[in-house]
């Protein structure tokens, strides 16, 4: 009894052994790692959607009126979506393979040196590796659409149910902290708002980052002329989502495609373009989103991804980031100041 009384008081190491137990809770819950993501996410986003509101508007409204019109006009969105703009994307995307690979097989291909640079790098980033490993990827979903449907769906419900419920989840949560075992809901409510307040936020910055990006991609590339915008669209919006590398591994098939539609000119524009977009990402959107977060040194950022992406999978390119810099915050690391 007095061993378990020390090891309550003693706060340092009851919450290393709290955040352990966390951790071993995330890794046990790993096959339903998508759902929990994409829950967390949605929640998120809803709930700071309902605050704001909420700050902006004279009258009391309840999360229940706020987010329900809110779900169903996505819904509609999603409907109309499915039904009219995913099959043409499928069929521009399909064009626009054929017609790299029928540029690819020709003879321009084997006696022009910047294109076989670009392959070549391709090759030694292991691109062509992480493109037939997202194909793969790709085709098993489609192949599964019932599942990944299902997961989305039920994310989409859960965090639904938690938003419109807020302020009782949060009520509901606070008797936990008033139980027999109140140290140990006290410190997991501590990391959970680490949590929230770290990768929460960092999540978010990312994905107002790739919305960014990818809108300005999508203008310049309609701007040049460029076939299925969509589709690469989608594409740059996808890798915008990973820090820093995701602008150099979308940067070399926008080239490879640029340059066998309209020549070297428009490969040009594409550098240009894409340069600038980074800038105004790096200078702009990232210190004024991420102001109050620890600004990483790209090595730091690669290497991070690199043991993510092996621990978590394609995942981890996405919440290696966020999750480290959560990690920063409980141990006090303030912002690196240039």
């Amino acid at each position: 009894m007095k061993l378990y009384r020390a090891f309550i008081n003693n706060l340092p190491l009851r919450r290393v052994v709290v955040l352990a137990f966390c951790i071993f809770v995330i890794w046990w819950l790993r096959n339903v790692m998508s759902t929990v993501l994409l829950t967390f996410i949605f929640t998120f986003l809803s709930i700071n959607l309902i605050r704001f509101i909420q700050r902006h508007v004279k009258y009391r409204i309840t999360p229940f009126w706020i987010i329900t019109p809110l779900y169903l006009v996505i819904i509609v969105f999603l409907y109309l979506f499915i039904t009219h703009y995913i099959p043409g994307i499928i069929d521009s995307s399909l064009h626009l393979v054929q017609k790299v690979v029928h540029f690819y097989n020709s003879r321009q291909v084997d006696h022009d040196p910047l294109i076989n640079f670009l392959i070549e790098a391709s090759q030694n980033m292991k691109i062509d590796a992480q493109i037939k490993t997202g194909i793969s990827q790709v085709f098993k979903y489609l192949t599964s659409v019932g599942a990944v449907g299902a997961t989305i769906l039920i994310s989409f419900l859960l965090s639904y149910f938690y938003s419109f419920e807020v302020d009782r989840m949060n009520a509901f949560g606070r008797l936990f902290e008033d139980s027999k075992l109140n140290w140990l809901f006290q410190d997991i409510h501590y990391f959970a708002q680490k949590f929230v307040n770290t990768f929460g936020v960092v999540l978010e910055a990312q994905v107002i980052i790739a919305i960014v990006n990818t809108l300005l991609t999508a203008v310049t590339l309609v701007f040049l002329k460029m076939p299925s915008v969509p589709s690469l669209a989608i594409m740059v919006f996808i890798l915008s989502l990973i820090p820093v590398a995701g602008v150099i591994i979308s940067l070399i098939p926008l080239s490879i495609i640029a340059y066998s539609v309209n020549g070297f000119q428009t490969m040009v524009y594409i550098w240009i373009a894409i340069l600038l977009i980074h800038a105004l990402e790096t200078y702009v959107l990232n210190p004024k989103l991420m102001s109050s977060r620890t600004h990483l040194p790209i090595f730091v950022t690669f290497v991070i991804l690199l043991l993510a992406e092996h621990l978590l999978g394609g995942w981890g390119l996405i919440v290696g980031i966020p999750i480290f810099t959560f990690f920063l915050d409980v141990l006090g690391v303030r912002e690196i100041k240039n």
